[in-house]
């Protein structure tokens, strides 16, 4: 598996039923908030789409409406105050990013109260700053090659694609060195992997360090 720099490849590989991962994670205060993070195209947000069909009253909140036109990684504290602090209280959520309100971009990020799980999912969720706020977290791993031709088919190659991407790894390459998230997992799963499994069904797990 060709990894960046630093970045350690999970050990113990297994193949685990579904509904046995999300088990896991469970916790007994409602709503159970999990961390989905991984770098772009390992296949976040197919797991997290999954796992809402084993947890039917989920919902999803997606860093990248936090972080739009505000910054690539610097958006801990909106997440924390405005949708995870309101989230702990047991209330629903209804924001409006400043960047949202500055652009004229029309909705707001809903969480309705009430949920069993809300899966936050997005690259930098897990981080030291915001630990404190979830009950589990997922890193899901993947191989290079085949993050960086599904983000080609995904999102094109263009030249403008291109200043973007390398404007992105400038900082995410420097952020994940410090923080480490795949160490501080709760579960890696893999999101690119050899093992035979129902990818509808089960997920290959492993650890990289707990």
């Amino acid at each position: 598996m060709r990894l960046h720099e630093g970045e350690v490849e999970a050990a113990g590989w297994r193949v685990e039923k579904l509904a046995d991962l999300v088990g896991r994670l469970r916790a007994p205060r409602r709503p159970v908030l999990v961390a989905v993070d991984g770098r772009g195209g390992a296949g976040k947000s197919t797991l997290v789409e999954r796992m809402r069909q084993v947890v039917p009253r989920s919902e999803v909140v997606h860093t990248d409406d936090i972080a739009w036109n505000q910054a690539f990684f610097d958006w801990a504290d909106l997440l924390a105050h405005n949708v995870l602090r309101p989230l702990r209280r047991g209330e629903a959520v209804e924001f409006r990013p400043p960047a949202w309100i500055e652009h004229d971009r029309p909705g707001a990020i809903r969480v309705p109260a009430g949920a069993d799980v809300v899966w936050v999912e997005g690259t930098g969720i897990i981080r030291d700053e915001l630990t404190a706020w979830f009950d589990a977290s997922i890193w899901v791993q993947g191989d290079l090659d085949e993050q960086e031709r599904r983000l080609v088919a995904r999102d094109g190659d263009s030249a403008a694609q291109r200043r973007h991407v390398a404007a992105w790894l400038a900082e995410e390459l420097p952020f994940m060195r410090r923080e480490r998230p795949w160490e501080k997992a709760t579960i890696v799963v893999a999101g690119t992997t050899g093992l035979r499994h129902d990818p509808e069904t089960e997920v290959v797990t492993g650890s990289c360090g707990r």
